[in-house]
């Protein structure tokens, strides 16, 4: 287990957090949120696919047991179709579609441990960025937007960097950089204050690449209030007003510019498009001291 540096205080309110992802429950980038999210305080509980459900968006299905093990071993052949590790309760696997691992993470799982319904929901990072229409085809949106569309404030975390990692071998550098950005960007919207975000709303946020050389630590980074889609002319209303503009840059925009970018973008959960200007502007009050321009 990594413990969790100091990077960032601990969080000034501890939640009640469920997480899940689409790459599995024993992916790296999984499991370093969950260590990180749990050194700055908060109480988490890991609801994922027991395999890699990538690409499945927004599907749901009923848990059956397994035919053969979890991903990367990680449990035997014949394991029940909803389980959790021996050693570590808090960390479970569901054998269905990353949206169905929510469900039950919320539905099932959360009441075990948090005597009720979780604070907020977070999923990923993801191994790879989702950025524009790859929202419609990611598990791990899928995930945030049935949390969101289930009243939970909901994240979906992407990164640029990385390949599908198990658990149990020497962790990424970069598995630990994005886990801290979650937990930096995590602490500062729960500091805002309840309601975490507006109803049936999500964030989605994209961590640019980590190198050897370059983009090395989370403080590095600059996060900056974008958004999921290209704006037709003439046709998308203005966003929210903030660096001098009434029109926000797409998370394309973002990490293509050169230095250390992470895009946050605001989402409905109905339609997995760009919220209106109006809602764009509360997240940008609530995450103000973090943002920049860029």
């Amino acid at each position: 287990m990594r413990f969790h540096l100091a990077l960032f205080p601990l969080a000034a309110s501890a939640v009640n957090i469920i997480s899940s992802n689409d790459d599995g429950w024993a992916e790296a980038n999984l499991r370093a949120l969950f260590e990180s999210l749990g050194g700055a305080g908060h109480s988490v509980v890991v609801s994922a696919p027991a395999e890699n459900q990538s690409g499945m968006g927004s599907k749901q299905g009923t848990p059956t047991p397994l035919t053969g093990p979890c991903e990367f071993n990680s449990c035997p052949a014949g394991s029940p179709a909803i389980g959790f590790n021996a050693s570590e309760p808090r960390l479970g696997w569901v054998n269905s579609y990353p949206a169905t691992s929510m469900k039950e993470g919320i539905n099932g799982r959360a009441p075990q441990f948090f005597n009720g319904r979780p604070d907020l929901a977070v999923a990923g990072p993801n191994v790879g960025n989702n950025i524009g229409f790859a929202v419609y085809l990611s598990g791990t949106v899928g995930a945030t937007v049935y949390a969101a569309q289930a009243g939970i404030p909901a994240i979906a975390f992407s990164g640029a960097s990385g390949s599908q990692t198990a658990w149990n071998v020497s962790r990424p550098h970069y598995s630990n950089v994005y886990a801290d950005l979650a937990t930096n960007l995590t602490n500062q919207l729960v500091a805002a204050g309840t309601p975490y975000l507006p109803n049936s709303i999500w964030l989605n946020v994209n961590f640019g690449a980590v190198s050897d050389s370059a983009c090395t630590k989370p403080e590095e980074f600059s996060f900056v209030l974008s958004r999921i889609h290209v704006a037709i002319p003439f046709i998308t209303p203005d966003d929210v007003t903030t660096c001098g503009r009434s029109r926000l840059p797409t998370e394309f925009e973002v990490l293509l510019t050169p230095g250390c970018h992470a895009s946050i973008s605001v989402g409905m959960a109905d339609t997995k498009g760009d919220a209106n200007a109006t809602t764009q502007g509360i997240v940008l009050k609530k995450l103000d001291s973090l943002l920049s321009c860029l």
